[in-house]
C-alpha cells in the first residue's frame, strides 16, 4: 500500500512542478489529471508531505474557488501568499484575484 501512495504522490509532484510561475492550479484539476479514482483530498495529503521532496511549488495549488486553503501548512502561514505575490499573482482576503484568467489546467496541457 505504501508503494501505491508513494507512486501517486510522485505523480502529483510531477504535475505540480509543471505549474508555470505566476499561475495556479487546483487540487481537483490535479486529481482529475492522475485518474478518476483519486480525489482532491489525496492531492492535499500529498502536498502536506511535499516538504519531504525538493522543488515542489505547492504554493501554486489552491482550492476550486481560488482560496489559499493550504496556507496553514506553510511556516509562517503568510508564506504561501508571499510566494504567489512574488510571482505576480494578486491575492486579496486569501483569494487569488483573476483566478479564472491565471488557472492552469494540467488536463489541457498534456
Amino acid at each position: 500500500m505504501t508503494k501505491i501512495i508513494s507512486d501517486t504522490y510522485q505523480r502529483i509532484y510531477e504535475i505540480v512542478r509543471m505549474i508555470p510561475e505566476g499561475r495556479v492550479s487546483t487540487y481537483g484539476l490535479i486529481a482529475k489529471s492522475i485518474g478518476e479514482k483519486f480525489s482532491a483530498r489525496v492531492v492535499g495529503y500529498a502536498l502536506n508531505n511535499a516538504f519531504l521532496e525538493e522543488d515542489i511549488p505547492a504554493h501554486r495549488v489552491v482550492n476550486r474557488n481560488g482560496l489559499l486553503t493550504g496556507k496553514h501548512h506553510f511556516n509562517p502561514s503568510s508564506l504561501m501568499q508571499q510566494l504567489l505575490e512574488n510571482e505576480g499573482v494578486e491575492i486579496k482576503d486569501d483569494k487569488v484575484i483573476n483566478f479564472k484568467k491565471i488557472i492552469w489546467d494540467p488536463n489541457e496541457s498534456h
